[in-house]
């Protein structure tokens, strides 16, 4: 998730003194992974690196420099969590600390404008040394990069933070990348309201479809677009390849539309469509006389949802497809999912 770029220029619009903070280097066990973020101004906090008082800790090391003390904006502080942070992880944390001024804007305008495309960017933090003062630099995320910098940019990295010889100091290096989880949602009723409400908070990206545009809520997170449209096939067609479709629309003729514009594409990683055994039994009659190959039939979810997590309530419903969603992305697979819940989706 990448919220902590708007939170910091929201920090930077409003002239609120701010420190970036990140986790740059994980020796043992540690509550959150290399590259968590959190943001603390002298009476907010905003993200988490993990709670407890390591994150005490670090909001105080923060606020300490943001009342003037003398230092560096950019430094790294280690932090063993053990008996004297009373926390019972055992290893070692060191936290990289960033004041943001508005000269900071530029970098992190340009990290919200990599996102936009499909291979993101680097960002190296140098924390400068004998002659060389700290600086900030975002690249674009191409093949050369990633192959320079393979260690520092491999997904789930325990370390971003690195000595660099040319330059005589240490440099963190991290990817900062569009989520590779696209889901698109068909349907703003009570479960597409209650499942877009999870996946808002996780790490995906989020296209919200419905002609009936006055069921969409006045904001949404930042993850999340809208698009209403009296055209839905239009978005499968322009959807990148290895997304994730939800079908859960009020109107089981335009449920079974969009599935056979899905059953043409042959490279989407999960195709999921509400309903109860019955309702796939009769969609699948339906495809089978219209001449759709049994083995592209199979490749629809329904009903949907992690199988164990029973229950017809929206919110319930919700809960089990983002788990089966999520369990696609942790497998790094783009296959879809076995069909496994039985008539634990409404009609």
């Amino acid at each position: 998730m990448h919220a902590w770029i708007d939170q910091a220029l929201w920090c930077l619009d409003r002239r609120q003194a701010t420190v970036l903070v990140t986790v740059a280097w994980i020796q043992g066990s540690a509550p959150r992974e290399a590259g968590a973020k959190m943001l603390v101004s002298a009476g907010h906090q905003w993200l988490t690196i993990g709670g407890g008082h390591l994150e005490w800790q670090a909001a105080k090391s923060a606020r300490a420099r943001l009342r003037g003390e003398d230092g560096s904006d950019r430094w790294v502080e280690p932090f063993p969590l053990g008996p004297a942070l009373g926390q019972c992880c055992g290893g070692m944390v060191h936290l990289l600390f960033e004041r943001l001024r508005e000269s900071d804007r530029s970098w992190l305008e340009a990290l919200q404008a990599g996102l936009c495309s499909s291979a993101g960017c680097v960002r190296e933090v140098g924390l400068g040394g004998a002659g060389v003062a700290p600086w900030v630099r975002v690249s674009t995320l191409d093949d050369a990069a990633a192959g320079a910098f393979a260690d520092e940019l491999a997904p789930g990295a325990d370390r971003l933070l690195w000595p660099d010889p040319a330059l005589g100091c240490l440099t963190l290096r991290e990817a900062v990348r569009p989520d590779p989880l696209h889901v698109v949602i068909f349907g703003a009723g009570h479960v597409g309201q209650a499942l877009v409400g999870i996946l808002g908070t996780l790490p995906c990206r989020v296209t919200w479809v419905d002609a009936r545009d006055d069921l969409f809520p006045a904001t949404v997170p930042a993850n999340v677009q809208i698009e209403a449209t009296d055209t839905p096939e239009a978005v499968i067609a322009e959807a990148p390849p290895g997304s994730c479709f939800l079908i859960m629309t009020h109107d089981h003729a335009l449920d079974q539309r969009l599935c056979e514009q899905l059953l043409r594409r042959d490279d989407v990683a999960y195709f999921g469509l509400i309903g109860s055994q019955t309702k796939r039994r009769k969609f699948e009659h339906r495809f089978r006389a219209r001449g759709i190959a049994p083995e592209r039939i199979a490749r629809i979810v329904c009903p949907i949802g992690e199988p164990g997590i029973e229950g017809k309530q929206p919110a319930v419903i919700a809960v089990a497809v983002a788990a089966q969603l999520l369990r696609l992305r942790s497998e790094g697979t783009h296959q879809a999912v076995t069909p496994a819940r039985a008539e634990a989706s409404v009609h």
